[in-house]
């Protein structure tokens, strides 16, 4: 199959090209460089008020959660969908945020190196609740959503939920569009 670049045409009134003409050009033309270079669309461009809503939603989903533990869930939930773009940006944010290289490296063995100290209990009980989120393995386990709830006062917890279905939207879009890792 082979495919054409469509060619930018625009209408001139009195020799300038009118603004609408131009936005609408240079909207499909970042489209088409975007599906040129990942074969998808991009969405943020595309879909800018869902992009933007995703984006409010995110950020009320953070409210009153501890950063570190945002970071920790949000690499948990990414290396499970197996999106690189996000787990790439959020060990990346981890480490700026002062994360240390064992935390980060160690997410993905959480149960394990739990016992060996390097996360709380409450954190235990958070990669456990995004595990079970993530996968859904037939529902959210009682024991799990129940080892959550006392660590998490409900409000908190309520967020921590918001903040996983949150990264597991975006881990969806990101790895749908074949967003790439290290750029935006």
């Amino acid at each position: 199959m082979t495919t054409s670049t469509p060619t930018r045409t625009t209408t001139q009134t009195t020799g300038t090209t009118t603004e609408a003409a131009t936005q609408t050009a240079t909207a499909a033309q970042t489209a088409t460089t975007a599906r040129r270079t990942t074969g998808r669309v991009n969405f943020a461009k595309a879909a800018p008020k869902a992009f933007k809503a995703l984006i409010s939603l995110d950020a009320a989903a953070r409210e009153g959660l501890d950063p570190a533990l945002v970071e920790l869930v949000q690499i948990r939930s990414s290396q499970l969908n197996q999106c690189a773009y996000c787990l790439h940006m959020h060990t990346t944010d981890a480490h700026k945020a002062g994360e240390s290289k064992e935390r980060i490296a160690l997410v993905g063995v959480w149960e394990e190196a739990g016992e060996a100290g390097f996360y709380t209990e409450k954190e235990q009980a958070a990669l456990a609740l995004t595990e079970a989120v993530t996968l859904l393995p037939g529902g959210v386990p009682d024991e799990v959503y129940e080892r959550a709830a006392r660590h998490f006062e409900e409000r908190e917890l309520a967020q921590l939920i918001a903040l996983i279905f949150t990264i597991n939207s975006w881990n969806r879009i990101a790895v749908t569009t074949r967003k790439v890792p290290g750029r935006n």
